[in-house]
C-alpha cells in the first residue's frame, strides 16, 4: 500500500500489516512483496544501513506498493529529514519522552524544508505563516507521517502532552525497551506491562491516532493487543522468520532421510 493510502486507511481505524525488514540485499523486495504485507518497518537505529543502502531500500519497497516506515538512530530532526530526503514515507523517533522532541520531529516531518529562527517561531509561539506557503508545504508534506516510540515510564508520565502534539499521527510501542523501563525485562505478560500497553493504545486510538506495535514472540500476546485497538501490526523480522522456517525445514529433510533430526534449540528474535 502506498503512503497516503496506507495513512488514511489506518486513520480510519483499520489494521495494517507489516514486518521489520532487515536484509539490505536487492534480491529481496520482489520476494517481500508477494507476502500480502501492506507496509515494511526498515530499522536503522539497530541495524547497520547506510544511508544510500537505506535510500535504494526505501524507492525500492515504495516503487513495489509497499510504504517504507524508517525507524531513525535518535530523535534527532536532522535525521528525520535525511530519511524522508532518502526516500521513507515514515519517520520513527525512538525512546521519544517529551513534547519538546515532537514538536521539533514535527518541524522536521510536517513542515520541511522551512527552518531556523521561523521555524521555531511557527511550532513554539504559533506565528502564522504566509497562505501560499503554509499550502506549499502541507501539499510537498501531506504524504509523510510521524510516529514516535513509546517505551519507557516517562514516556508514559507525558503521554498525553506527547499526543497533543499538532502534526504527530501515533505512536509504536517499543515492547522491550518499555519492559526494561518497567523493572520487568520481557516479561510481556505481566499485568503490569499489559496494563501499560493497553493505557497507551487506548489513548492513541481515543484520538483517532495510530497505534502500533513491533514483537516477535507470542502472536496470542500480539492479537491480544491488536484486540485492545494497535491497528499498525509489525510482526518479526526477516531474519527470524528465515532462521525458523530453515531450522524447521532441515529438521523434516533430515526425517525423511531418516537421519538424526533432533532439533537445536529454536532461533532467539532479534530483539530490535
Amino acid at each position: 500500500m502506498h503512503s497516503e493510502g496506507l495513512l488514511q486507511h489506518l486513520r480510519s481505524g483499520k489494521r495494517a500489516y507489516g514486518t521489520a525488514i532487515l536484509t539490505a540485499s536487492p534480491l529481496w523486495p520482489p520476494l517481500v512483496a508477494k507476502t500480502g504485507l501492506d507496509f515494511v518497518f526498515i530499522d536503522s537505529e539497530h541495524i547497520a544501513l547506510d544511508r544510500q543502502e537505506l535510500s535504494w531500500m526505501c524507492r525500492t519497497y515504495d516503487a513495489l506498493g509497499l510504504a517504507p516506515l524508517v525507524r531513525i538512530a535518535s530523535p534527532d530532526p536532522i535525521l528525520a529529514c535525511q530519511v524522508l530526503d532518502g526516500g521513507a514515507c515514515g519517520c520513527v523517533a525512538p525512546y521519544v519522552e517529551t513534547p519538546e522532541q515532537v514538536k521539533a520531529l514535527v518541524g522536521a516531518v510536517k513542515w520541511r524544508p522551512l527552518k531556523g529562527k521561523k521555524l521555531e517561531q511557527f511550532l513554539t509561539q504559533g506565528t502564522e505563516l504566509e497562505p501560499d506557503l503554509r499550502q506549499y508545504l502541507e501539499e510537498r508534506n501531506r504524504k509523510h507521517w510521524l510516529l514516535v516510540n513509546i517505551e519507557s515510564q516517562p514516556a508514559i508520565d507525558q503521554l498525553d502532552a506527547i499526543l497533543d502534539v499538532p502534526g504527530l499521527d501515533g505512536i509504536l510501542i517499543g515492547p522491550h525497551d518499555l519492559s526494561c523501563s518497567l523493572g520487568i525485562p520481557e516479561q510481556y505478560e505481566d499485568p503490569r506491562f499489559e496494563r501499560a500497553v493497553k493505557h497507551i493504545i487506548s489513548k492513541a486510538r481515543k484520538r483517532n491516532m495510530i497505534a502500533g506495535n513491533h514483537f516477535c514472540e507470542s502472536m496470542q500476546l500480539h492479537a491480544k493487543w491488536a484486540a485492545s485497538g494497535e491497528n499498525l501490526i509489525i510482526r518479526s523480522n526477516d531474519l527470524y522468520l528465515f532462521s525458523r522456517a530453515l531450522r524447521e525445514e532441515i529438521h523434516q529433510m533430515k526425517s525423511i532421510l531418516g537421519d538424526d533430526s533432533s532439533m537445536q534449540s529454536a532461533p532467539q528474535p532479534l530483539v530490535i
